[in-house]
């Protein structure tokens, strides 16, 4: 008798409109799909991405959609087997690029890009989230991402369309924001701050900037949670002459390693990180899923799974462990439009 799956990959496909699951082998890397699920709450087209999150104890899986009314699916992980159970939606404050849970798992935080907002909602005891939000806090145009430091202290939030990450104090019993001192830090103008990824160390935090494709690092001072800039590079070649198109943003989780993907060039960039002051150097840069809007990288760190927009499938490429280079091992046929990648231990 087969042995259950101890680590399942969600891909969500805003497309269709539903969620892909797979079971990982974790030592090739290989895929089993276990199901496909509808994620339901709106009759209307979906924009180009569905984003999730998953909660810190591995329970619970949200899946937003960006129409009207901009639900959010609250699903069951089944701890065995890695399936889904729905449970319910609630609406969302408006459409959402992104969506996080707090450290612990009591609220929902979500990003507006369209709608220019930072929301709040809580989840219930049983991975439901609640209909009326703690907070829904108007930003500067299109915020895009938001996450929460493992002290659960602090968030930040980038506003792509005024080049600032907010800093913000976080309430983890009131599921409220306040602004930080100082509550903003500025890019360059027009580079388009779009992701953040922490460190492990919890020392730094990494911004990929969209509109002109660089890479910065951030040292986080602990005892306020504010950020001062270490470095910001480009991540695509000196003769690149397109509009650039950068999207997501991953950190190994050894720390060794961070990548971030392209969408202009459909490839996927990589780091090495210097543990100690946070900044990075070069290590490669590999072609991969047409339009790769979101990827992820395994709890063990061994394979990085990359999803094309555009190419409707999805790419499970080796880690190497001393050099960071990534190779590909095989393709996996999606839903329509794939964008957003989950992996769970489930044990």
């Amino acid at each position: 008798m087969a042995s259950p799956p101890q680590t399942i990959v969600y891909v969500s496909n805003a497309g269709t409109k539903e969620i892909f699951v797979f079971a990982m082998d974790r030592d090739s890397g290989d895929l089993t799909q276990i199901e496909r699920v509808c994620v339901p709450g709106t009759d209307k087209p979906s924009p180009t991405s569905m984003p999730m999150a998953v909660s810190p104890d591995r329970r619970f899986l949200y899946a937003a959609l960006r129409s009207a009314p901009f639900p959010v699916s609250s699903f069951a992980i089944d701890n065995e087997t890695g399936r889904l159970e729905h449970l319910g939606t609630a609406p969302l404050a408006d459409s959402m690029a992104y969506v996080v849970t707090d450290r612990t798992g009591r609220f929902l935080l979500s990003a507006s890009y369209p709608g220019a907002k930072l929301a709040i909602n809580p989840i219930d005891g049983d991975g439901r989230v609640g209909v009326h939000a703690t907070q829904i806090l108007t930003t500067k145009p299109k915020a895009h991402c938001v996450v929460v430091d493992a002290s659960n202290r602090y968030a930040y939030c980038t506003n792509l369309g005024a080049d600032i990450v907010m800093q913000l104090r976080f309430d983890a019993a009131a599921g409220i924001v306040e602004p930080n001192q100082p509550a903003e830090i500025a890019t360059k103008p027009n580079a388009g701050p779009r992701h953040l990824a922490f460190h492990p160390s919890g020392r730094f935090l990494y911004l990929l900037n969209e509109t002109d494709a660089t890479l910065g690092a951030y040292a986080i001072d602990p005892a306020t949670g504010t950020l001062s800039e270490l470095e910001t590079k480009p991540t695509l070649p000196p003769d690149f002459a397109g509009k650039p198109s950068a999207a997501d943003l991953h950190v190994a989780p050894n720390g060794h390693f961070i990548y971030s993907s392209e969408r202009t060039t459909s490839t996927i960039k990589g780091y090495r990180i210097d543990p100690q002051r946070g900044t990075f150097s070069r290590c490669g840069r590999w072609p991969t899923e047409t339009t790769p809007r979101g990827f992820a990288i395994d709890p063990r760190g061994r394979f990085l799974l990359a999803a094309g927009l555009g190419s409707n499938a999805m790419t499970v490429s080796a880690i190497d462990p001393d050099n960071g280079s990534l190779a590909a091992l095989r393709q996996y046929r999606l839903g329509e439009m794939p964008n957003w990648i989950e992996i769970v231990d489930l044990r």
